[in-house]
């Protein structure tokens, strides 16, 4: 993940805005702030968004809107997302969120030592999900230029047990297989 992502923090409130900024700069991660979930939905599109906190309620586009938004677009559907409520629990908005795939609903007033080791934990991870995704990309870019050898296989060597039948060319067909069986 490029140095520039940041975890992005969503609230129609700017006491809150400063709060969860407070409560997560002793992390070091670059923070950045939206002040409404129209707002989110276009630096979220816009890229270098690594974590999302994401308060439900606010007026004009939800915090749940924006993560069913996010989660049908393929750049923005394994971005960890955090949803922050400040009214109480509640059994139908627990299994939306989680039906959605986020990370975590948490209540407000938020405790920062526990959103802090839970930020760290999904930034970091989603972290090394995006350079093991790299690397997997990367992997299969080298493998791709050697298919050609692997289309046209060269003989195998014959097995050292006399007894072992040769290998069968790959590819061989049911009724070609039947013949040798006859």
């Amino acid at each position: 993940m490029p140095s520039d992502t940041r975890i992005l923090i969503v609230d129609d409130h700017e006491d809150t805005l400063y709060a969860l900024e407070s409560a997560l700069a002793p992390l070091g991660y670059q923070l950045g702030r939206a002040t409404s979930g129209d707002e989110a939905l276009k630096q979220v599109l816009r890229g270098q968004v690594g974590l999302l906190l994401l308060d439900v309620r606010m007026p004009g586009v939800s915090g749940l809107e924006v993560v069913r938004y996010m989660r049908r677009v393929e750049q923005t559907q394994h971005i960890p997302v955090i949803l922050l409520t400040g009214f109480g629990a509640d059994h139908e908005l627990t299994t939306t969120a989680f039906g959605l795939g986020v990370a975590d609903l948490v209540l407000k007033p938020v405790d920062p030592w526990a959103l802090r080791t839970k930020v760290r934990y999904l930034y970091d991870a989603h972290r090394r999900h995006l350079a093991l995704e790299r690397e997997v990309r990367r992997l299969r870019a080298l493998t791709g230029e050697h298919t050609e050898t692997a289309a046209h296989p060269r003989p195998g060597l014959p097995h050292p047990d006399a007894r072992v039948p040769a290998q069968r060319p790959m590819g061989a067909h049911a009724g070609e297989l039947e013949k040798d069986r006859s």
